[in-house]
């Protein structure tokens, strides 16, 4: 049973519809993510469930309510805004104690509220400072408690680590993640970072143009991308036009437009459908010898063009008969441009998009 649920909800400025017959489902206690290009629709869907803006139509329904037209302050939810968005004159208590005053918890409850917190994300010794005192992780904390200390229904956050350096991203991304399962709180959570959003979410929607391309599992959308956006997106750089051949329970045969004949697992989500794009990483693809006319399957003939040193490896811009793919080959060994060489695609790399 869904605690939150958007039903068909559509949201313009003006002429320029950013969500158009939205829906989305979050069950309770689960981390959300809505992960996509800047334009996307994902802070547009979070500021709509917080109450900042309201929608053209469609529902908003939170445990079993309508909460279509409740206003944003009756809406007894936590929100981490990207920047932080602390009170400079205030000490990090008072930040922390600030929705408690509005909702005019007795003072002793403040104090033991506030403390708790504070402790939970490890600021107790700070409770005097003010925001200018602290560090860019600190300041982080001190909003996350704020939010939190109100007990919310619902916690949403906006970007909320996009302003701090990558190795401090890394630890507060599994603090937050530690604190949302300790609370068991329902949590959206808004990134364009997608290393971020794997690593601490349930469920994962990945948004495009307005809509939700394909919600599931990290794992699943990693593995298995319905679409090509979201193959795009998620590391698949190559794409190759098919056609079904034959399909058994394990393994469907694909031709390619120029014959060459490609076999993927049978357990993809798009392996029913007759044209299809055949999708692969850079990494998967092996560089196996020289080129030729062998027509073995999952095999390409093609001629290295541009080569780029990534540190740990080489990319190369290969040439084939079905276009331009880039090909990771590791250190060992350098191809020249302009050398011919031979691709294997393995059938468990492929997905099909």
């Amino acid at each position: 049973m869904a605690l939150l649920n958007l039903k068909d909800v559509s949201v313009a400025y003006g002429d320029n519809v950013v969500l158009k017959d939205f829906n989305l489902n979050i069950k309770k206690g689960d981390l959300v993510s809505l992960l996509g290009p800047s334009g996307c629709g994902k802070t547009t869907t979070l500021r709509l469930i917080g109450g900042f803006i309201q929608a053209n139509k469609g529902k908003f329904i939170f445990n079993d309510k309508d909460y279509t037209k409740v206003p944003v302050h009756k809406r007894e939810f936590g929100f981490v805004f990207q920047s932080y968005a602390l009170f400079p004159h205030l000490s990090v208590f008072d930040n922390v104690a600030f929705g408690l005053k509005l909702r005019k918890t007795p003072k002793g409850e403040i104090k033991k509220r506030v403390m708790e917190m504070l402790d939970i994300v490890g600021l107790a010794d700070y409770s005097k400072r003010y925001p200018k005192e602290l560090s860019g992780g600190q300041r982080q904390r001190v909003a996350l408690a704020r939010a939190l200390v109100i007990k919310p229904d619902l916690l949403l956050l906006d970007e909320p680590l996009s302003n701090l350096d990558a190795k401090l991203r890394v630890k507060m991304r599994v603090g937050i993640r530690k604190i949302q399962k300790e609370l068991n709180i329902t949590t959206v959570y808004v990134t364009h970072d997608q290393e971020e959003c794997f690593s601490i979410s349930d469920k994962v929607a990945v948004m495009n143009e307005g809509v939700i391309e394909h919600l599931d599992t990290p794992q699943n959308i990693y593995d298995n991308p319905k679409t090509e956006f979201v193959a795009n997106f998620v590391g698949f750089e190559n794409f190759i036009d098919l056609s079904l051949q034959s399909k058994n329970e394990d393994i469907s045969t694909y031709n390619s437009k120029n014959g060459r004949v490609f076999k993927v697992k049978s357990t993809n989500i798009n392996s029913n459908k007759e044209t299809i794009k055949g999708a692969i990483r850079p990494e998967e693809i092996k560089i196996v010898n020289k080129g030729g006319d062998n027509k073995d399957e999952n095999t390409l003939d093609g001629i290295v063009g541009i080569s780029t040193f990534l540190g740990k490896e080489y990319q190369y811009m290969v040439d084939t008969e079905v276009g331009k793919l880039l090909v990771n080959g590791n250190t060992n060994k350098r191809y020249k441009e302009g050398e011919k060489v031979k691709l294997y695609l393995p059938k468990e790399k492929m997905v099909l998009v």
